[in-house]
């Protein structure tokens, strides 16, 4: 009998147990690799350089992956909302403190971004007694402009195309920098929204 048939009158839930959040385990599980294989090459901008974007690219991409399959095969569990944005945050983190330890990248942009992401991870995990609060669109465009941002921060394209490409790149990072500094706010907008009721009670 699959998910979506009825079984005494209720719809059975999917299994934790899952495509979709074998590939969200998958994906925090890299973020070492990748770290390793970033710090591993010390900016020289040789093989490992580039092996370690690659793989934070296709990593990353398992995000729309695993959700694509999730909705279309009705497999999405209150463990995936929560465990996807969290593998998201530990790949991007990983990325921005390997950029800032080489220099590439201002501490401050790292530091305010990673701030913004353990403070809402740690809201969502207060919030699991309620409910599961899912990545907002707002936070799912954060995180696409965090993932082009880094992606092209971690691709030594100014050694093949010259320095303009840094210029290139510190806008898009300062898109990404507001994004989530905007959506933080709106979080905590929401928070404040969904605690009102039981202040008044």
């Amino acid at each position: 009998m699959s998910s979506t048939e009825h079984t005494g009158g209720a719809v059975a839930k999917p299994s934790n147990w899952n495509l979709p959040n074998a590939i969200t385990i998958v994906r925090i599980l890299l973020a070492p690799v990748f770290f390793v294989m970033l710090l591993a090459d010390n900016g020289a901008d040789g093989g490992l350089r580039w092996a370690a974007a690659v793989l934070f690219i296709l990593a990353i991409a398992t995000d729309g992956i695993d959700g694509h399959i999730a909705r279309s095969r009705n497999l999405v569990t209150d463990l995936g909302k929560l465990l996807d944005p969290i593998a998201d945050k530990v790949l991007t983190g990983a990325a921005l403190v390997g950029l800032s330890i080489l220099a590439e990248l201002p501490w401050w942009v790292t530091i305010v971004i990673l701030v913004r992401e353990i403070g809402i991870t740690v809201w969502r995990f207060v919030q699991l007694s309620d409910r599961v609060i899912p990545a907002s669109r707002g936070g799912k465009l954060k995180t696409l402009a965090q993932s082009v941002a880094i992606s092209l921060a971690l691709l030594p394209f100014p050694n093949l195309l010259g320095d303009w490409m840094n210029w290139v790149n510190a806008v898009f990072m300062a898109i990404a920098l507001v994004l989530t500094v905007v959506t933080g706010i709106d979080y905590l907008v929401q928070a404040w929204r969904l605690n009102r009721p039981k202040r008044a009670a």
